[in-house]
C-alpha cells in the first residue's frame, strides 16, 4: 500500500475520548515530521496503565496503547530504517530542558508519552515516533516476544536503580504481567527470591522455572527481605510489601495506584527504609534477554484480538486473573 493512498483511506484507531473507548475508522494517517518514522503496527500489548486510563488515570484523550512492535514504512530523513522491524521507547522528549540535557529523557519536563500523555499510541494501524526512540528487533526474536520489550525493560530498570547482590533476599509482590517479568529478571542475579500472588495459574509459570512462589498470604515473611518490589495488589499489596522489608531494606514501587495510598512514613524513618519509585527501563538490554531466551514471555499471552475487536480486548484484559492480551492490527 502506497503512502499516498494511505492518506486518502485513513486508518483504524482505538481511541479514548469523553470517557468512552471506541474504534474509529478513516482516522487520518499521521505524517512523519523531521526526525520521525511512520510505523505499521504489527502487534500491541494491553497494559495495566491502559486499563487505568479507562478509569480516568492521567486524563488522557486519544489513541491508546504503548507496548508494540511494528515495521517502519517511512522515515523521510533516515531511509536506512525503512522496512526494519522495531520496538520504540514511549517517552517523546523535547531535547532541550534540564532533564534532557542530563540525558534523563524519560523525565523530560515537556515529555509526551505515546498512548498515555499528549501523543497518540499504538492501538492503531499506524503510529509515529522519533527515529531516536526506535530499536531494531533481532531476527531471532518473534513479534510475539518483542511486544514484551517495554514491560521487560521496566523490570530491568530495578537493576539500574538499586544494586542487587546474589546473597540478597528478595520478594516480588504481585503475579500480574509485570510481576512475572520482574521475578524472572531478578532471579537472573542468583538472589534468594520469593513471589507472592493470588493466582495459582500465574504463579505456576514461575514455579515451572524454579522460582519459589506463595499463593495468598500462606507464608509469613514479615521483615524477611532485603529488597521488596511492589508490582500489584493495590493498596493491600503496597501494605504487604512494606511489612516484608527488613530494617534498612529497600522497597521498590512499580504500582501506579490511581488513588492516594495511606502510608506510615514514620516507620520508614524509624526503620531507615529506602523507597524507590521505578518506571521505564533500557530497551537494548530487554532485547538482549529475549534474544538469549533467558526470560520466558510466551506463556504470559492469554489471547490475541484483532484491532476490530479492540473494545472487547480491553474488556477481556480487565478481567480478573487475565495475563497479557495482545491486539493485532
Amino acid at each position: 500500500m502506497h503512502h499516498a493512498s494511505l492518506d486518502r483511506e485513513g486508518m483504524r484507531a482505538l481511541r479514548y475520548a469523553g470517557g468512552a473507548v471506541r474504534l474509529e475508522r478513516g482516522w487520518p494517517v499521521p505524517v512523519p515530521a523531521r526526525g520521525e518514522a511512520l510505523i505499521r503496527v504489527t502487534l500491541a500489548g494491553v497494559c495495566a496503565t491502559d486499563l487505568a486510563i479507562l478509569g480516568g488515570y492521567a486524563g488522557f484523550d486519544g489513541t491508546l496503547g504503548h507496548e508494540f512492535t511494528g515495521r517502519v514504512i517511512a522515515a523521510p530523513d533516515a531511509p536506512e530504517w525503512v522496512d526494519l522491524r522495531v520496538v520504540g521507547g514511549i517517552n517523546v522528549a523535547c531535547g532541550a530542558c534540564p532533564a534532557c540535557l542530563r540525558w534523563e529523557r524519560s523525565h523530560c519536563e515537556q515529555r509526551r508519552v505515546i498512548g498515555i500523555r499528549g501523543r497518540d499510541g499504538a492501538f492503531a494501524d499506524f503510529l509515529i515516533l522519533p527515529v531516536a526512540n526506535l530499536h531494531p528487533v533481532p531476527d531471532g526474536v518473534s513479534d510475539r516476544r518483542a511486544v514484551f520489550v517495554e514491560p521487560l525493560a521496566a523490570a530491568l530498570e530495578i537493576l539500574e536503580q538499586t544494586h542487587l547482590r546474589p546473597s540478597d533476599r528478595v520478594v516480588v509482590v504481585g503475579d500480574g504481567r509485570l510481576g512475572l517479568l520482574v521475578a524472572q529478571v531478578l532471579a537472573l542475579t542468583g538472589c534468594e527470591i520469593r513471589v507472592i500472588g493470588r493466582h495459582s495459574r500465574k504463579l505456576g509459570i514461575l514455579a515451572a522455572r524454579g522460582i519459589p512462589v506463595h499463593a495468598g498470604e500462606t507464608v509469613d515473611l514479615s521483615g524477611w527481605a532485603d529488597l521488596v518490589v511492589a508490582c500489584g495488589g493495590g493498596r493491600e499489596g503496597l501494605a504487604l510489601a512494606r511489612r516484608l522489608v527488613r530494617p534498612r531494606g529497600r522497597l521498590v514501587v512499580k504500582s501506579t495506584l490511581p488513588e492516594p495510598a495511606p502510608f506510615d512514613f514514620a516507620s520508614l524513618v524509624v526503620d531507615e527504609i529506602t523507597l524507590v519509585g521505578s518506571r521505564c527501563g533500557p530497551f537494548p538490554a530487554a532485547l538482549r534477554l529475549l534474544a538469549a531466551g533467558v526470560v520466558e514471555v510466551e506463556p504470559l499471552i492469554d489471547a490475541v484480538f484483532s484491532l476490530e475487536q479492540g473494545v472487547e480486548a480491553l474488556a477481556c484484559a480487565a478481567g480478573p486473573g487475565t495475563l497479557k492480551i495482545l491486539i493485532q492490527p
